[in-house]
C-alpha cells in the first residue's frame, strides 16, 4: 500500500548499506508499486550469491509490510522460490496439491510456482568468466564494449510495438509479427554468438546475418528502448566484420559508392536518366544488381547543387549587410545530385531570411557507407569532415544541413567513428550541426523572423518524419517551422518508418517488406491526405512515398519558402 512505501524504502536501503549496494528505483509508484533493480554484476561469482541473498531479504521486507513480490509481473520462475514464504506452508501445500492433481507428470510450466529452484541458477550467463569485448570501428566505450552494449537488452519486449501503440520501433516486427523480426530478437543471437564462441572474427556466423537483416537501421531503439539498445549501429558494425570475412557483394559496394556512380552519371545526365527510366533497360539493370523491378530509381538533376553555388551564391551573399548572420551549408551527396531542387530552395530561403551562406569543400556525410556497414571507409570521410569543419563551425556560424540522415551523422555515427583524437573536436561540432528547420526556428525564437512575411492563406499540412531526425532530434523544430505562416495547420503522420530505409527498400529480397510497412499507416494517411499537403524531410521517405501513392511530397523548406510574400 502506498502508505507503507516510506518505511518499506527506509528499510531496504538499510539492506542496500548492509551489502555495500546501489540501486535503480522505478514503478508505478502512486498504487504503491516499486520496481528495484540493485546493481550487480552477474559475471561476478560473489554477486551471482549476493543476487540470490538480497532478492531473499527483499521477500522477507515485503511480507513485513504486508506487499506482494508479485503485483505486476507474476511470480514464474523469478520470484517462485519465494511463494512459501510468501503465502505461508500450508496455503502452500495445497497449491501442490491442486498441481499435482491436475498435472501428475509436471508435463506444464515444469519448475515454475511449484518447485522453483533458487532464481540465481536461471541465469543468462551460464559462466562468470569474463569475455573480452572483440575490437570494434565504433567506439563502444561508454558502454564498456560491444558485449557491454549488447547485454543493455534486457528482454522486456518493448520492441514488440504495434501500430495501435506508435513509436518508430520495431518497423520490421510491426509488419511480420514474428519475434524473430524484433529488436530484442536481434540482441539475444548477437549476445549468444559473439558473447560464447570463439575463434578469429566473432561476428563469421550466418545465423546472425539471417536475423539481422531485416533490420531496417530506422534508429528507433536508440530512443525508444529503455535500455537505449543502437541496434543500427551493432547491425552496421556486425557487416563490417562479416565483409572482412567474405567480402563486399557488387551490389552492396554499389549502393554504398552511388555517389561516384552519380558523379560519372552526371556528366551525361539525361543518358543516365534514359536508362533508368525506360521500363526495359532499367528491369534488365534491376535484375543483374537484385534491385525490386516494381522500385523507381531516383533521376538526377540536370546540374549538381555545387555547380548552382558556383554560378549563383556569391551574387545572392552580396545583397546581404557586412553584419549578416551566416551558416556553413553542408552539401550533402543527395541533395547535390538528386534534390538539387531543395538545395537551392534551402540557400534561397537562408538568403532571403538574411543569412549569409558558405559553401566550401568537404567530404561525404557516409550515410551510405554507414547504411552498408563500410565503416572503414566510412571513418576516412568522417575524419576528413571533422578536420575540415571544426575551424570553421562554432555557435555563431553553425552548419546546416537539408537530408536529416547526413547532417544527424555529425550528432549520431561521427563522435562514436572517429577515433580518440578526434572525438573531442567531433562532439564539439555535433553541438553547432543543426537541421535547417532547428537553425530558423531558433532565428524565429530570437526575432529574427517576421511572421507577417508569410502569406496569411489556411493551408492544412500532413508531415511525416525522418526516423533519424526522430531519434536523434525532433520533429517539433519542423512543426514550428511549418507553423510560422499563422494559418498553417500541421498534423503529424504517427507513421513510425516510412519502409524505404535508405537503400532497404530497393533490395528485391526487401521490397515487400518495405512496402508492407509503409501501408501500415503512412500510405492510408497519405491517400486520405484530399488537398493535404505532404510534408517530408527525408529523401527516401519521399521516394516512398511516391512510390506507394503516386503523391509527390515536399521538403518543408519548399513550402515555407512558397509561403513567403
Amino acid at each position: 500500500m502506498p502508505e507503507s512505501l516510506e518505511a518499506y524504502i527506509t528499510d531496504f536501503n538499510k539492506l542496500l548499506d548492509i551489502h555495500d549496494l546501489s540501486c535503480v528505483y522505478y514503478a508505478h509508484i502512486s498504487v504503491g508499486e516499486l520496481h528495484l533493480r540493485p546493481v550487480l554484476n552477474l559475471k561476478d561469482d560473489r554477486h551471482v550469491e549476493l543476487f540470490h541473498t538480497i532478492a531473499l531479504e527483499t521477500a522477507q521486507l515485503v511480507k513485513k509490510y504486508r506487499g506482494s513480490l508479485s503485483g505486476e509481473h507474476g511470480d514464474g520462475r523469478l520470484r517462485g522460490e519465494f511463494i512459501p514464504l510468501m503465502v505461508g506452508e500450508r496455503n502452500f501445500k495445497m497449491m501442490r496439491a491442486v498441481k499435482d492433481t491436475w498435472d501428475p507428470n509436471g508435463v506444464f510450466n515444469k519448475e515454475k510456482i511449484i518447485d522453483t529452484p533458487p532464481m540465481n541458477t536461471f541465469l543468462r550467463q551460464t559462466t562468470t568468466k569474463q569475455l573480452e569485448s572483440p575490437e570494434t570501428i565504433y567506439d563502444f566505450g561508454d558502454d564498456g564494449g560491444i558485449l557491454s552494449h549488447i547485454e543493455q537488452c534486457n528482454g522486456s519486449g518493448d520492441c514488440r510495438k504495434t501500430v495501435v501503440s506508435g513509436g518508430t520501433m520495431c518497423p520490421s516486427y510491426m509488419a511480420s509479427r514474428e519475434e524473430w523480426t524484433t529488436t530484442r530478437a536481434r540482441a539475444n543471437i548477437l549476445r549468444e554468438f559473439i558473447g560464447k564462441t570463439g575463434g578469429k572474427n566473432l561476428f563469421d556466423h550466418p545465423e546472425i546475418y539471417e536475423i539481422l537483416d531485416l533490420c531496417l537501421a530506422c534508429k528507433g531503439c536508440k530512443s525508444e528502448c529503455p535500455s537505449s539498445v543502437d541496434m543500427a549501429k551493432l547491425k552496421t558494425e556486425f557487416l563490417q566484420h562479416w565483409y572482412d570475412a567474405h567480402g563486399i557483394p557488387l551490389r552492396t559496394r554499389l549502393i554504398a559508392y552511388i555517389t561516384t556512380v552519380n558523379k560519372l552519371g552526371s556528366i551525361w545526365p539525361f543518358m543516365f536518366n534514359f536508362f533508368l527510366k525506360n521500363r526495359f533497360l532499367s528491369g534488365i539493370i534491376k535484375g543483374i544488381l537484385g534491385f525490386a523491378k516494381k522500385r523507381s530509381i531516383p533521376s538526377l538533376q540536370k546540374t549538381t547543387l555545387r555547380r548552382w553555388c558556383r554560378r549563383h551564391l556569391n551574387m545572392l551573399n552580396s545583397n546581404l549587410p557586412g553584419d549578416a548572420p551566416e551558416v556553413v551549408y553542408f552539401i550533402d551527396e543527395f541533395t547535390n545530385y538528386n534534390d538539387v531542387h531543395i538545395g537551392i530552395t534551402s540557400i534561397r530561403l537562408l538568403n532571403k531570411l538574411g543569412v549569409r551562406v558558405i559553401i566550401t569543400k568537404h567530404a561525404l556525410s557516409g550515410r551510405s557507407f554507414i547504411s552498408k556497414g563500410l565503416l572503414r571507409t566510412a571513418q576516412v570521410h568522417a575524419r576528413k569532415n571533422i578536420e575540415k569543419l571544426s575551424g570553421m563551425v562554432s555557435k555563431e556560424r553553425p552548419l546546416i544541413g537539408t537530408e536529416p540522415s547526413a547532417i544527424l551523422g555529425f550528432r549520431d555515427e561521427f563522435p562514436e567513428l572517429v577515433g580518440p583524437e578526434l572525438k573531442e573536436k567531433a562532439l564539439k561540432l555535433s553541438k553547432n550541426a543543426l537541421m535547417i528547420e532547428e537553425y530558423i526556428i531558433q532565428m524565429h525564437e530570437a526575432g529574427l523572423i517576421d511572421s507577417e512575411r508569410f502569406t496569411d492563406s489556411e493551408v492544412n499540412l500532413k508531415l511525416h518524419g525522418h526516423c533519424q531526425q526522430k531519434a536523434i532530434a525532433s520533429t517539433k523544430e519542423t512543426i514550428a517551422m511549418l507553423s510560422i505562416p499563422k494559418n498553417y495547420k500541421i498534423t503529424e503522420i504517427s507513421s513510425g518508418c516510412c519502409g524505404m530505409a535508405g537503400s532497404f527498400g530497393y533490395e528485391k529480397e526487401h521490397y515487400d517488406l518495405s512496402m508492407k510497412v509503409g501501408e501500415l499507416v503512412l500510405f492510408p494517411e497519405v491517400r486520405s491526405a484530399g488537398s493535404d499537403l505532404i510534408a517530408a524531410p527525408g529523401t527516401s521517405c519521399r521516394h516512398q512515398i511516391k512510390d506507394g501513392t503516386g503523391v509527390d511530397a515536399r521538403h518543408p523548406v519548399e513550402i515555407l519558402y512558397e509561403a513567403m510574400v
